[in-house]
């Protein structure tokens, strides 16, 4: 492999890496172009640490010979098995000495002191080397602070010095696609997570502009936690976060595997919209998520009471209408939101859950708009006036919903 070869492999990661392509096509990629180049690469791997709510990091993996999967998610590494292992391994040994770079010729008598390289040199590996390349403070998102990689070879000589030269000027390239790559990735991740999947998609595509909305019509839900504040009074301090992820976790999962889109999360209230071309659709993805949360339920407060903790319930006002959907706020602070009376209504149909002793309650156009054949469980609680809406509204219910805390 000669210095011309360098060239374009840099030029073809670098592409990639523009258009996209994914860590584990790149990796994959890179690995077959150097060998095919001359350079002995029998095994390459490749990892960085995220920015992820449940994944530490992902990883990268190719084999010239046996059929591997090319990338894994890894979660935290601070404690138990997953801690020992990280720290036996040849990257916690560069990252804790601040070291670039360290290599073991396996089949020369070198020490296989690392986790790995005994499976490595079982494997017919004869020499191995590890690099460090780390980010600037500048560079650095939350844990992801550098890029690891190692590679083996099972040439009978090892790596050559020319080999090692190669692989020091073409790593540094592969990093940096895979890193422009993660970084989009993390981007996607964080608008997801604190906007919902549809609202971070939009954003990602470009509507980040104040004022940049579209009207829609869609199924409004709102919920809360039933005696929430005499609950938090009541429970240690540190219950309170646990008491509202375990619960959140319910509702927000029944949301989604229902096809509902997550909105706001305002202290234990919920409000989520279901998009559909047709209006019935949407009301029975709503009713669907309600049943599924129900469920869940079930399940969870079963589970909490057998551990002397505090349970609940969720009550849940679910209306339809037209809103609109965008953004609103100043020039450096926006919100990816519904607005409109009917996001008013809904959280006042839900507000009356509690004195009515019901944990679902719905408006009379979103019992309208349901399909025929589920309206037979429905039965009419009256008619209500709601605090800021000027008309009042006959409100729905299922025969099965009562409130049980």
């Amino acid at each position: 492999m000669d210095y011309s070869d360098v060239s374009t492999i840099a030029a073809w990661v670098t592409e990639q890496g523009l258009k996209g392509v994914s860590e584990a096509e790149l990796m994959t990629g890179f690995c077959a172009a150097c060998r095919n180049a001359g350079l002995p690469l029998d095994r390459g791997l490749a990892l960085m640490d995220t920015l992820h709510p449940v994944h530490e990091g992902r990883a990268f993996r190719w084999d010239s010979v046996e059929e591997i999967q090319t990338e894994f998610e890894y979660g935290p590494t601070s404690s138990g098995e997953a801690a020992s292992n990280w720290q036996r391994s040849a990257f916690y040994h560069l990252w804790s000495r601040n070291e670039r770079e360290i290599r073991r010729r396996l089949g020369f008598g070198d020490p296989i002191d690392f986790s790995l390289l005994d499976t490595i040199a079982e494997a017919g590996h004869t020499d191995f080397v590890a690099m460090m390349h780390r980010f600037s403070e500048a560079g650095t998102i939350g844990e992801m602070d550098c890029f690891f990689s190692h590679f083996a070879t099972k040439h009978p000589e090892g790596f050559s010095d020319h080999d090692l030269a190669i692989l020091r000027k073409l790593v540094p390239v592969l990093g940096l696609a895979i890193k422009c790559i993660a970084l989009g990735r993390i981007a996607r991740t964080i608008a997801e997570v604190y906007l919902g999947e549809d609202a971070a998609r939009q954003v990602m595509e470009g509507k980040i502009s104040r004022g940049k909305s579209e009207r829609i019509s869609a199924a409004l839900w709102f919920s809360d936690l039933l005696n929430y504040t005499k609950i938090s009074d009541s429970v240690p301090p540190e219950e309170i976060i646990p008491l509202l992820n375990d619960y959140s976790e319910a509702v927000i999962t029944a949301i989604h595997a229902s096809g509902g889109n997550v909105l706001k999360l305002i202290g234990d209230g919920v409000l989520a919209i279901f998009k559909g071309e047709v209006p019935a659709e949407a009301c029975s993805a709503a009713l669907r998520a309600e049943s599924l949360l129900r469920e869940k339920l079930g399940t969870l407060n079963d589970e909490r009471r057998r551990a002397g903790r505090a349970a609940t319930d969720v009550y849940i006002g679910l209306h339809i209408g037209d809103v609109f959907y965008g953004n609103i706020g100043s020039q450096d602070r926006l919100d990816f939101t519904v607005i409109g009376p009917a996001v008013n209504e809904v959280s006042r149909i839900a507000s009356i859950c509690r004195s009515v002793d019901l944990n679902l309650l719905m408006s009379s156009d979103f019992a309208s708009a349901i399909p025929e054949e589920e309206r037979a469980t429905l039965a009419c609680i009256g008619r209500y006036a709601l605090r800021g809406v000027q008309r009042a509204q006959e409100l729905y219910t299922l025969d099965s919903a009562r409130l049980n805390g």
